[in-house]
Parts: C-alpha cells; structure tokens; sequence
C-alpha cells in the first residue's frame, strides 16, 4: 500500500427526514474539490443516517414510565431520554451511577442504547440509531453504483471501549467489503503462524475518517482514498459482533 488520503466532506446541509444521501454527498464532494471515484470507501456518520430515516424523536411525545422516571430522578438525567434508552435496549448490561451500559436490538453495547441528544437538528430531539445500518449502507452503495461509482459505504458512531478511555468512531454497517481482514494460517517473516490475529479494518477506517470529521465541524461525511479492498456484496457488520459467551465483560 502506497499510502491513504482521508478527505472530509464538507457543506453538507442540515439532514431531513427524505434525504437523498447518496446525491447530496457526490454534490458536496465535488464541490469541495475532492469528487468521489469508484475505489474510494465513503464513511458516513450514522446520525446523518437516522435523520434521513426518520430516526428522531420528539422528546415532548414520550410516556415516561415509572421506573425511568425515578431513576432519572435519582440521577439527574432527563426521563424521556431514560425512557427511550431502555426501549431501544434489548438488555441492560452494566448500570454504575448514572451510567447505563446496554446492549441494542441491533445487538451493539454501548451507552445509552446510542441515544443521543448531540447535534439533533433542534431543541427536545433525541436522535435514535439507524433501525439497520448494514441496510442503509447497501441502500447508499447501490445509489452511488447507479451513478456509475463503485465503493465502499461504511456507517459510523462513536463508542466508547473496554480497557481504555476515550471514544473514537467505529463502524455498526457496512457494504461492500468484509468488514475484517484475517491473518489467521499466514506467516510472519520469522516463521510464525498466526492462529487468532483479525483485523476490523471497518473500524480502523471508521477511526481514520473521524481524524477529519469530528464532532462540532458539521462535517459528516469523510472519504478515504487509497485502502485496497475485495468486493464483498454479502458484507454485514454482524460477523463483527461478539456472542455474550464470548464475552468476557458481559
């Protein structure tokens, strides 16, 4: 590999509910200088996603129940925001404090079921994740092939990890490559056979671009150029997540 560029993608305007992603992004790179080609893989942060799928919640319409409205109460945190957490939760995994680690329909653990009241388009929204970003992501793959371009769509959101402080962007859909690299059977330079070492290049492409989105730059698009990928229109981020046996934190 020579090498990677990582272009953000910037002017894109604020995302409703019917957006023609796919259509919006081409524009905007294009204008910025920095055309999409076929090759490239597009990482698109989910929050733009579920604003286009009409993943966005008015608070004001939530029935609270009595259990999330006393633990918010005991905690300080709005009772709609509790109450929408533990319905997007198949299960609550770990709750310390105020911190309520669950794990999502989709099968994600992460906080607050992905809830999140962060750049929501407006005052008393909460914006939901995407019902099925493996389905958005081939839904804008598709888009951009008719359009003659053949890439690599991730979908991205921002987690936080065991071990370690700090978040950084992860990929929860995928479409058009396998979402791992596996090293497993190969042979290092000194004889070594590798018997567990995958990769999640999903990730780490998703962690690449977040270098030149971020969270207040109203960037959330990136592109990277560069990263070799086999087509793969079976992709799914499900291979990724790990089984709760597995699992030595839950």
């Amino acid at each position: 590999m020579a090498g990677l560029q990582i272009f953000p993608v910037p002017g894109l305007p604020e995302i409703a509910r019917g957006a023609d992603l796919p259509a919006m992004i081409l524009d905007a790179a294009a204008a910025a200088g920095t055309p999409i080609a076929s090759g490239d893989v597009v990482v698109v942060t989910s929050k733009i996603v579920s604003k286009a799928e009409g993943q966005v919640v008015d608070l004001a319409t939530i029935e609270v129940s009595p259990f999330a409205r006393q633990y918010a109460e005991k905690w300080d945190k709005p009772p709609e925001v509790i109450e929408l957490v533990l319905r997007e939760a198949k299960r609550v995994v770990r709750q310390v404090g105020p911190v309520l680690i669950t794990e999502t329909h989709h099968g994600f653990v992460c906080a607050n079921s992905g809830v999140d009241q962060s750049s929501s388009g407006g005052h008393g929204l909460a914006v939901l994740l995407p019902n099925d970003s493996d389905a958005s992501a081939r839904g804008m793959r598709a888009a951009f092939k008719a359009r003659g371009l053949d890439v690599v769509v991730i979908v991205s959101d921002t987690f936080g990890r065991p071990w370690r402080e700090g978040q950084t962007d992860i990929a929860i859909g995928i479409a058009g490559m396998n979402p791992v690299y596996s090293y497993i059977g190969q042979v290092d330079p000194h004889g070594h056979e590798f018997r567990v070492q995958v990769l999640c290049t999903a990730d780490e492409l998703a962690g690449a671009a977040e270098l030149v989105k971020g969270n207040i730059s109203r960037v959330p698009v990136a592109v990277i150029r560069g990263h070799v990928w086999e087509p793969d229109d079976e992709a799914t981020m499900k291979i990724v997540l790990r089984e709760s046996e597995r699992d030595l934190f839950r």
